[in-house]
């Protein structure tokens, strides 16, 4: 039996025990407001619960759009991977031989930046970098203009570094090569072909739906209250600061992943076999739990002894996405939330979806151990220095050892507040908060060496660089 006419027996379920779980699940983890589709083979269920606003008490729909945040990244990707099937981008010929305005402070390694190392974030400049250059559509271009003096942080290639920065430059690689602006692009070439209805790429779209609003916590344990702001700045679009839909929108575009780029009614967006090379490993990561094991062209990889599950999350003003594919299954699932504990949403709705219908689960995240044993943490004392925050770890004299965020730019305008928090040993060259963060202990990994025996850099899905090494 194909996957295209398996029954709808299993997904009815689905449908089911969501209808009847997630209102109290929304309660349970504080998330205002949440949308979410299955696709199997050819066949959707979606649905929603809960509020897309607490100030209108506004009800979410299944056709209520959330922003997808970083998700995005999956869609500038296949913009990028298009040109290349049509002859007009080399992914391994440097960014520079299409975009010669790309410069960043280091010239050599800007000069040697290739386009599958922005694709895979191993290009290794610092990748946070938030600047607004307006709402017009020269926005990509004068963004990519400020990115003269970003350092370096590693050699081109050298190790992964999610970098938000490379995709507004494969953004503007995009517009450069089709003569057009980003959001333009995604409607001829991605929106349009799969047929979508409900996706919006700019605030000006997404109003002419029922838009969710983006809820974040003022002070700790002050309950989530809707953002100042609807989006980041348009700038920032190809990274994922702009694009908002409806789940059912993204589980079509999940579906032409899955089927070899072919669209429902046959028309091939990607060629034949590029689908498959985007979700094929390109780069491994340090065991940071929620952010997989690896990475390929775009893509999130999450490498279980049962199979391999791909996607991307993402975050911004105060919603939270997640894509989630399991490619062996025919399976694509989307949740789509604004606001609260949304991991621990996602490991209930989408853990509970991958249990019933593929032999796939999620991976368990880490846990700090029972009885974490003492260490010396000199190797990793010091400041780790990011353009959005300082990162400080200290062991004080009963050798607990405590890690300080100092926010800084936009993450201070995004409502960060400094936070101390206390690390214990996790495993080799690697800690762990004794607290949760929103449903999750992350890793610290610290790599490398400053050259005084120090840890050159602090690992957190970002490299962060000792400051001053």
């Amino acid at each position: 039996m194909s996957l295209a006419s398996l029954p709808m027996g299993d997904l009815d379920e689905i449908q089911a025990w969501l209808g009847e779980q997630l209102p109290r699940l929304l309660v349970e983890h504080h998330v205002p407001g949440a949308a979410w589709a299955v696709l199997r083979g050819d066949q959707v269920v979606d649905g929603a619960a809960g509020l897309l606003s607490k100030a209108t008490g506004v009800e979410a729909t299944a056709d209520s759009v959330f922003q997808i945040g970083s998700v995005t990244k999956l869609w500038t990707s296949t913009l990028v991977m298009q040109l290349a099937d049509g002859g007009i981008v080399d992914i391994d010929r440097p960014v520079r031989d299409y975009l010669t305005e790309f410069r960043i402070a280091d010239d050599e390694a800007a000069g040697r930046i290739t386009v599958r190392q922005l694709l895979a974030h191993t290009a290794g400049f610092e990748g946070d970098i938030f600047t607004d250059t307006g709402v017009g559509d020269d926005c990509l271009e004068k963004y990519v203009a400020t990115l003269h003096d970003v350092p370096q942080l590693f050699p081109p290639g050298e190790q992964f570094s999610y970098n938000n920065a490379g995709y507004c430059v494969l953004g503007r690689l995009v517009e450069v090569l089709r003569g057009q602006p980003y959001d333009a692009c995604l409607r001829e070439h991605l929106i349009a072909p799969l047929g979508l209805t409900h996706t919006a790429t700019s605030p000006y779209e997404a109003i002419m739906y029922r838009a969710a609003m983006g809820h974040i916590e003022l002070e700790p344990g002050a309950g989530y209250v809707p953002a100042p702001v609807w989006a980041m700045a348009r700038s920032n679009a190809p990274a994922g600061s702009m694009l908002a839909m409806r789940p059912r929108d993204l589980v079509t575009f999940a579906r032409m992943h899955l089927e070899d780029g072919r669209t429902a009614d046959g028309t091939q967006v990607l060629a034949p076999g590029t689908a498959a090379r985007m979700h094929d490993r390109q780069v491994d990561l340090p065991e940071l739990g929620l952010m997989g094991t690896s990475w390929g062209l775009g893509f999130e990889r999450f490498d279980t002894p049962a199979g391999t599950i791909i996607g991307h999350d993402g975050n911004t003003i105060g919603q939270g996405a997640f894509l989630r594919m399991v490619p062996e299954a025919g399976l694509a699932v989307a949740l789509l939330t604004n606001g609260g504990d949304v991991i621990s949403l996602y490991r209930d709705v989408v853990g509970h979806i991958l249990g019933e219908l593929t032999d796939v689960g999620l991976p368990a995240l880490p846990a700090p151990p029972a009885e974490p044993r003492p260490i010396d943490a000199e190797r990793y004392v010091g400041t780790y220095s990011a353009q959005v925050f300082d990162l400080t770890v200290s062991q004080d004299s009963d050798q607990r050892i405590w890690i300080e965020q100092i926010p800084k730019g936009l993450l201070v305008e995004m409502g960060g507040r400094t936070e101390r928090t206390e690390l214990v040993h996790y495993r080799d060259d690697m800690l762990i908060p004794v607290q949760a963060d929103r449903g999750m202990h992350m890793p610290h990994a610290f790599l490398g060496d400053d050259g005084t025996g120090h840890a050159l850099y602090l690992h957190l899905g970002r490299a962060v660089r000792r400051a001053g090494a």
